[in-house]
């Protein structure tokens, strides 16, 4: 009964958007995760009738990433929401020029402008606290440490599943968020943005700034920097609605 129930609150919240001009998503994860930190968003736009692709970052550098989201793009067989979370926000913005990209989705992302410091761009905003706990190791890459990424990173996730999050972060390369991206996708392509009002990884007023300068349709969610995990149904529903828009 359960299950039946869950089935029809789903139909409700997805009906009419399988007729989206855009049927392909492509989503893009960030520092210290991987493409499984969208599972529960893309069952969600599976059941709406979407064909997604979760991108593998390596995390390397920006051309690296880019490479990685170039390849799934040229996969897609017609028009694409392309979605990045927090650091892939950089990615979306380098690569979301492709053809194929109908939209843009960013989620408690980064958006540069084309050759921007973003660095120094968000030098100008609140710390955030998970910076603090940044661990880098001799090899040149980083990673957060436990307690930064269950209380900074995951806040709002049930504490036994972001222990398994972390478990399976993404470490990235120590030089990578010095990065400058050569295009700026959002100033020619529809875009959306979800900002994470407690962000403790991001601050929330860098977000609204750089939603409002993209002139992004914006929603703004009560959660922490992985909103596609905690608040995968409001996630879903804007990508959906960024796929129904694409003309």
């Amino acid at each position: 009964m359960k299950k039946l129930l869950l089935a029809g609150v789903v139909a409700t919240l997805f009906s009419g958007f399988a007729s989206a001009a855009a049927t392909n998503v492509v989503l893009v994860h960030g520092a210290y995760a991987d493409g499984s930190g969208w599972n529960d968003v893309i069952a969600r736009l599976q059941k709406a009738g979407m064909h997604v692709t979760s991108v593998q970052n390596p995390l390397t550098s920006l051309a690296d990433d880019a490479d990685a989201t170039r390849r799934v793009l040229a996969l897609q067989d017609g028009p694409t929401v392309l979605v990045g979370h927090s650091w892939a926000g950089t990615v979306i913005s380098e690569t979301g020029t492709d053809p194929k990209v109908g939209a843009l989705v960013y989620v408690a992302a980064r958006a540069p402008d084309a050759g921007e410091d973003y660095a120094a761009l968000a030098a100008t905003f609140p710390a955030a606290p998970a910076a603090a706990g940044l661990v880098k190791s001799a090899d040149g890459f980083a990673q957060l440490s436990e307690a930064a990424f269950v209380r900074d990173f995951a806040g709002d996730v049930d504490p036994v599943k972001a222990l398994v999050l972390y478990a399976g972060q993404g470490r990235i390369s120590q030089t990578l968020f010095a990065s400058r991206t050569t295009q700026a996708a959002w100033k020619v392509k529809p875009t959306y943005y979800a900002v994470s009002a407690n962000d403790r990884t991001t601050s929330p007023e860098l977000e609204r700034f750089l939603a409002k300068r993209m002139g992004a349709k914006t929603i703004e969610l009560q959660s922490s920097h992985v909103s596609m995990i905690s608040h995968p149904d409001e996630i879903a529903n804007l990508i959906l609605e960024a796929a129904r828009a694409v003309k």
